[in-house]
């Protein structure tokens, strides 16, 4: 049975936001990812080929299937190419043709088609980005960890990581470490 693990590494600002970390949808304060990354990043980037070098498959939404897929797939390098070799499954009912290599479309009811994939595979089944998906899941106990970066930032406003549909869940710490001199990377295990 696989494990579904929230990360890529998960980006976050200290108070839980995700919105717009690079700056490319306009949000008022967006771009906080190499603002407030800094140096930092070259160790982030490490992290974040470890991360996917451990990986089964990828589990993406829609909308983060094709911001990764229009990034990724003309680049070249040891993440480019995991990342384009990776299995890839895509929860959407508007998707009709992936155009990602080793991409599938998850159509019909995320929680069903998930639960399908978690029996199925085995080893971590990742979910960058996709916290919209991600939600859904741990509202339906399907999310066995996740794995954050904490940026050192307050912005005060913007789409949270966690909302309301997932209060009440308990967690366990795992792992706790610092990347750089600023970036916290903290590792929580679902208490199922």
């Amino acid at each position: 049975m696989g494990k579904i693990v929230m990360s890529g590494p998960q980006n976050v600002s200290l108070d839980g936001v995700v919105q717009d970390p690079d700056g490319e949808e306009g949000f008022e304060r967006g771009g906080w990812f190499t603002r407030f990354g800094g140096a930092d990043l070259a160790e982030w980037s490490r992290i974040a080929l470890d991360e996917a070098l451990r990986a089964e498959a990828w589990l993406l939404g829609r909308r983060s299937y094709e911001f990764f897929g229009t990034r990724w797939q003309p680049r070249t390098g040891d993440l480019a190419d995991r990342l384009n070799s990776l299995p890839k499954y895509v929860v959407s009912s508007s998707l009709e043709e992936p155009g990602w290599t080793n991409s599938t479309v998850l159509r019909g009811d995320p929680v069903t088609e998930v639960s399908k994939l978690k029996r199925e595979l085995d080893g971590e089944i990742v979910v960058p980005a996709s916290h919209r998906l991600g939600r859904t899941l741990i509202e339906h106990d399907l999310v066995d960890e996740v794995r954050l970066v904490v940026f050192p930032v307050v912005l005060g406003t913007g789409e949270r990581f966690f909302d309301e549909t997932c209060g009440g869940k308990p967690l366990r710490l795992v792992e706790s470490r610092t990347i750089g001199e600023s970036l916290a990377f903290l590792t929580y295990a679902f208490v199922h």
